[in-house]
Parts: C-alpha cells; structure tokens; sequence
C-alpha cells in the first residue's frame, strides 16, 4: 500500500495564493492515487498561527546552511523521523530540498520526490531585485541551496515546463524526470456557458497576489495602456488593497481584494489582462483563466510554459502599443465573452484529471 507524506509550504488563512492553489492540486491528484486516507500533510508554516520574534531571529540564523524560514535542524529531523511510515515523501516546493539531503543522508529506503513550482533561485531573485543586498543574498543564497539539494538528493524531480527544466540543467546538471504543465482541479463544468458578447466598453480584470512582479506589472499597465483605451477595470486578488494609496492608482478602477469566490468576478470579464514582465515557472491565473474560458491578453511570461494559438485564447503582447492594439480589435470587432477555444484547450491540456498519470509515474516507475 502507497502512504504518502507531502511536504507544503503554508496552511493558509482565507484565500489561498496561486502557490497555493497548485499545492491543493497536487495534494487533490496524490490523493486520487493513493486514496485519501493515505496522504498525510506537514506544513511548515500555519498562517492562523503568530509567529514570535524568536521564531524570526531563528528563521535568519539558519536561512545561510539551507534552512529556509519555518525549517531548523530540530524541525527537519522531526519530520525525517515521520517520514519513516511512508513509502513516499513528496516535497512540494524545491525552497525544501534540505529535507531531501537528510532524508538520503539516513538512507530512507521510500521515494523522495521534489516538485519545483519554479526554479526558487530564479523567484527569490525576482522577487527580492529592489531589497538591500544582505536579505536578497540570504534568500536567494538559501533558494539555491535547496534547489540544488533537490536536483542532487531526489529519486524523481517533476517541472512545469520546458523553460524551468533548461534552468536546472544549466545550473545544477539534472534534467527533471518529469515535467507537468501546470494544471486545475476543473470547478467550472456545467451544461450551458455564457453566449453574450464581449461589451463595447470591456471589462477587463487583473489576476494576482500582492506581489513585487505583479505589481510592476499592473503599474506599467495602468500607466501605459490604461489611459489610451476605452474600457472598464478591475484589479484583484490576495492583498491588493494595499493599492490604493498608491500614487498611480486611478480612481475608474476597482479593487477587490481577498475574494473568497472568484467565479462571479471571472463570469463577468470580458477580457483578462496580464502584464507580467518577470519569474519563473508557469501562472496559475493563466490557466484558472482558461478553465473559466476567458479571452486573455498576456505577456509571453504570462504564457509561458502553455502550448496554444495566443490569437485564439487571445493575444501575446509585450509592448504598451502591442497591448493597445489587441484590447481595440476587441473593441471594434467583439468576440464571445466565452472563449470556446481557451475552454477546450484546458480540458484537453491543462485539467488536473489529464494529469494523473504523469504524477502516478513519479511515484512508482
């Protein structure tokens, strides 16, 4: 009998991130494998929890040998010593790969397997690219030490795409075993969908967490397209409140934050725009978007890692202009608000139950 331990970054309180929203899938998928009452979750971080000024002062003073915030020496042999009642431990996020090393250094005789949402070195490097040097050192210091532990100590290591698997080869001289396209859990299937075209004034949504790439992004976004085309917006996700003092924030658009349901905002869209300009991996909002069968004009990271015609599920631009151009053919020659085409393809593409097998392969090939 299969036992799986997985190994997830947070427990989270209210809305979930598109980090995290790819943990439940996976939790979801290896559950469907080896049963529900066979997969059992340690998460390092519980964000109902406060976390003391002592639990920081250790977070810093172990990030330099690898351990990164939430993990000590102490806590990783805890959960080595668990790990010895399952056949397989599934390490959800490559920032843990340090519990791969240890797992390999005491001989687990099970599966480690290492799934890299995005090569962490590369995010850590994004995402910290305007702090002081010694945190942006610590982190990305750390973020690289864990995905090379993963690439060196893993029996099987799975990637989003192509993109990500060049990335480790490059830097640490492992393909992965495996690399699976982001996917979906399909919350959006039913017997009619919306038939109404696209309005005259669209609306047009951003998707994404309060986060320094997303932030740039709707920033230049706002500055640079928002003003020369004729259409409504809406910003939303996790945190984005924070925006509304900002000084480029403009008072036409709307802001909704931590939304516990989505799909009324999604069914409402005409158009989902995402001016994403860094990271790694694949988006998450790129394909919830598809599952919901929106229109989407997106950066080519925002597409990155997907396998489609752009012009049918949308468009690929990267200039202000570009984008200008794509939201005014939208304008004057309406499509469905309801993209067939970006349906289909995450049925056939990018549905969690496509997905099954490639993941069942990591666990026991």
């Amino acid at each position: 009998m299969m036992k799986i331990l997985i190994i997830r970054y947070k427990k989270t309180k209210g809305v979930p991130e598109g980090g995290e929203q790819a943990s439940e899938k996976n939790l979801q998928v290896l559950k469907r494998i080896a049963g529900d009452n066979n997969v059992d979750t340690v998460f390092i971080h519980d964000e109902s929890q406060r976390h003391t000024l002592l639990e920081y002062a250790k977070g810093i003073l172990f990030m330099p040998w690898g351990y990164y915030f939430g993990l000590t020496p102490q806590r990783v042999r805890t959960i080595v010593q668990k790990a010895q009642n399952y056949n397989v431990v599934f390490v959800d996020r490559s920032i843990f790969g340090i519990i791969a090393k240890h797992l390999k250094e005491i001989k687990y005789q099970g599966r480690i397997v290492c799934f890299f949402h995005n090569v962490e070195s590369v995010y850590f490097a994004s995402k910290y690219s305007s702090i002081l040097n010694p945190v942006r050192w610590l982190t990305t210091n750390c973020a690289d030490r864990n995905d090379y532990y993963c690439c060196k100590y893993a029996d099987q290591t799975i990637t989003l795409s192509k993109r990500d698997d060049d990335i480790l080869y490059s830097r640490y001289s492992r393909h992965a075993d495996q690399i699976i396209p982001i996917s979906f859990v399909d919350t959006y299937l039913q017997d009619t969908y919306p038939s109404d075209s696209i309005s005259s004034t669209p609306l047009c949504m951003f998707l994404g967490a309060y986060f320094p790439a997303n932030i740039e992004g709707i920033e230049w976004f706002v500055r640079n397209v928002f003003p020369y085309v004729q259409i409504k917006m809406q910003i939303v996700g996790k945190g984005m409140d924070k925006l509304r003092n900002a000084e480029w924030m403009s008072k036409d658009i709307e802001l909704y934050s931590d939304v516990p349901n989505l799909r009324p905002l999604f069914e409402a869209a005409d158009i989902m725009v995402f001016p994403i300009f860094k990271g790694s991996g694949m988006k998450v909002k790129t394909c919830e978007s598809l599952m919901y069968g929106k229109n989407i004009i997106g950066t080519p990271e925002a597409w990155s890692g997907y396998d489609l015609d752009y012009s049918a599920a949308g468009a690929c631009c990267q200039t202000a202009k570009e984008f200008i151009n794509a939201i005014n053919g939208f304008i004057h020659s309406p499509r469905p608000r309801f993209n067939t085409y970006s349906r289909t393809v995450f049925l056939e593409k990018y549905s969690a139950d496509r997905m099954v097998d490639k993941y069942r392969a990591t666990l026991t090939d």
